[in-house]
């Protein structure tokens, strides 16, 4: 990360007109419970992502090289089936050039969709333009709604933070599911450390952790759910280890760059933009944009805009002028809570009093949170496992992880 980034230590210390301590490297601040600085003010969220950025991406030749033998050991375990490989589909940009990428690495994906019933026509076209384009095969998986509105009126009406649990749940389901009941031994995602190196663990929730969200549904659902795909831990470890299912983040390997991308996919596929991270789905919208800013006082913008401060995609003056402009514009934001209420079966003013209601936390209600603890070295030793990436550097982390504790 280039050092003109970083504030300097004045700056950090009493930035001008900002009463809280500032984080040199990222927008972070002490009002999150789990920061620290050192002595140069540079907080431990920026020093972990940092971490990674050095140990987990790979550039230029090596990353090639890596990739080239990634993609051989898929080839090679996918021999005479129809498939070697799953990935995720949104119409988002990381989805979108992960597609791409693994057709241009001759690999045969199924490539699997998740409609909640929250997709705007934009997504859609970009999902339709990608496959069609690159001559693959795409499998929609449609919840039945009822099912996505219970699921997503029982999370608010628990006034838990990540309401992206109940999506995220589905499409990680639906994608180990689908790659154990056909023997596809890696699913390829757009999870990347250049755009999504750092969040506070305060700021979400494990999207594993079935046993809460039957927990949270079995509390506050109004009804008996049909077909969303959901699993509890034990089937999710046993599509992992029993399956021997890798997850790849083929992203790490290519120098990826989020502009350079956008450019690309509009070029090659007539792929359509986004006004904001995640534009792609509505109720992630409201989700970020209203929910979380009103309720838990988080502004995710933060997070995103630091990790490309981290990666260098992004300097802090345009971060700073970019996280203060207004979530939403005029009448917008009414809008918003109109149309959310309005597809959930609120009342407006049911659902501001929902999202006004004192916050709690997942932990309140029966979970396995323990077994996602990312800073537990037997969790990081199952993680490096799982994604077929174990060795000795990554050992150095486990090993840290378990000085800490």
């Amino acid at each position: 990360m280039p050092d003109e980034q970083m504030l300097p230590i004045e700056d950090v210390i009493a930035p001008p007109g900002h009463n809280r301590r500032i984080c040199r490297a990222t927008l972070y601040d002490d009002s999150i419970p789990e920061i620290s600085f050192d002595e140069s003010g540079l907080s431990n969220l920026a020093k972990d992502s940092l971490w990674r950025l050095e140990n987990e991406v790979y550039r230029g030749e090596d990353g090639k090289e890596r990739l080239t033998q990634w993609a051989e050991r898929i080839r090679k375990a996918g021999r005479g089936k129809e498939y070697d490989c799953i990935i995720g589909l949104s119409g988002g940009v990381d989805s979108s050039i992960v597609a791409a990428r693994v057709v241009e690495l001759g690999l045969r994906p199924l490539a699997i969709h998740l409609d909640n019933g929250w997709n705007t026509d934009t997504a859609v076209g970009n999902i339709e333009r990608i496959v069609k384009r690159l001559g693959i095969d795409l499998m929609t998986y449609v919840i039945n709604w009822e099912d996505i509105r219970d699921l997503q009126r029982a999370y608010i009406k628990a006034s838990v933070m990540d309401l992206e649990c109940v999506s995220d749940h589905a499409i990680n389901t639906v994608l180990y599911r689908t790659a154990f009941k056909h023997r596809i031994g890696f699913v390829i995602h757009g999870g990347n450390v250049v755009t999504e190196s750092t969040m506070p663990t305060a700021w979400g929730y494990d999207k594993r952790d079935g046993r809460n969200v039957v927990a949270i549904h079995r509390r506050f659902g109004e009804r008996k759910l049909t077909n969303y795909p959901y699993m509890l831990p034990h089937q999710f470890f046993r599509y992992l280890f029993l399956g021997n299912i890798k997850a790849f983040a083929i992203l790490n390997y290519l120098d990826f760059n989020k502009k350079a991308a956008i450019v690309e996919l509009q070029e090659r596929f007539d792929w359509r933009p986004y006004p904001r991270k995640h534009g792609e789905n509505r109720f992630t919208r409201f989700y970020q944009e209203y929910y979380l800013p009103r309720k838990f006082g988080i502004d995710k913008r933060i997070s995103h805009f630091s990790s490309l401060m981290l990666s260098g995609e992004m300097d802090r003056a345009e971060a700073m002028h970019m996280v203060a402009q207004p979530l939403y514009e005029g009448n917008d934001e009414a809008e918003e809570l109109a149309f959310v209420a309005k597809k959930l079966g609120f009342t407006e003013d049911e659902l501001a009093r929902l999202v006004d209601a004192p916050p709690r936390q997942h932990t309140d209600f029966p979970n396995a949170a323990w077994m996602f603890d990312h800073k537990s070295p037997a969790v990081q030793f199952a993680r490096y496992l799982a994604k077929g990436e174990f060795s000795i550097r990554n050992l150095a982390r486990v090993r840290s992880a378990a000085a800490q504790k």
